[in-house]
């Protein structure tokens, strides 16, 4: 059975619906919450899965445990570990491998967003059967300005052009979250939505028309890495 570290940076943050999907996918899911501590070296595991958190890939004063986490995310991709980063782990992710992240730029990106998915997108083995349109659910204000040099960009939104990508063969970064569903947005608080000037009963009205198909997508996505990560 392949081994996976997921890295969870955020008590609110959680592998939700992809945790169940892979165990059924055969995967052994060690989940480390990075404030208690992580693993000096990914010997024993074959993939690699950074959750959101609130933070910037370089917020170390804030979470002390980034350091390890970008030192274990640039051994996986020194040795072709497959990677998934998810928002915060996307950034972290990109930051490693040579890109930018930038706090609070641009609109901030909350609820079922609209994503379009690239040509390099068809070619995949991540996106494969995955639809040129999906709604996914999105939770950030900081954003991957620059990519690192040679990844593929795989998808973008109107307000953030870097919502997906790839480094090498195996490792992905996501800036939206396919784990989450719509039910999850229940958790959210209306202040919060407020502040950027968002209804939450209009937001997540918006999540759950959106749903049946992102759930559909999410799952496909999730196979897809669980796929990778067992052919290797």
């Amino acid at each position: 059975m392949a081994r996976v570290l997921v890295v969870q940076n955020s008590p609110s943050s959680g592998l939700r619906r992809f945790g169940e999907w892979w165990r059924e996918d055969g995967l052994e899911l060690d989940v480390r919450h990075g404030a208690d501590g992580l693993p000096q070296t990914l010997d024993g595991y074959d993939a690699l899965v950074l959750l959101g958190g609130g933070y910037l890939p370089s917020d170390d004063g804030r979470a002390p445990w980034l350091p390890a986490e970008r030192a274990l995310t640039g051994e996986a991709l020194d040795a072709a570990i497959p990677v998934l980063g998810i928002c915060l782990g996307g950034q972290l992710l990109a930051s490693v491998a040579g890109g930018a992240v930038e706090g609070r730029h641009g609109r901030p990106e909350r609820g079922s967003t609209t994503i379009e998915a690239t040509d390099a997108s068809a070619g995949d083995a991540l996106f494969a059967g995955i639809p040129r349109q999906i709604s996914m659910i999105e939770n950030h204000e900081d954003s991957i300005t620059a990519l690192p040099a040679g990844a593929v960009l795989l998808a973008s939104s109107a307000d953030h052009p870097n919502q997906a990508f790839r480094v090498g063969g195996s490792a992905w970064g996501l800036q939206f979250h396919p784990e989450v569903g719509a039910a999850d947005l229940a958790a959210w608080k209306e202040a919060a939505l407020a502040a950027d000037g968002l209804d939450l009963a209009a937001v997540r009205a918006a999540a759950n028309e959106a749903e049946p198909a992102a759930a559909s997508v999410a799952r496909v996505l999730a196979a897809n890495f669980a796929t990778a990560v067992t052919a290797r």
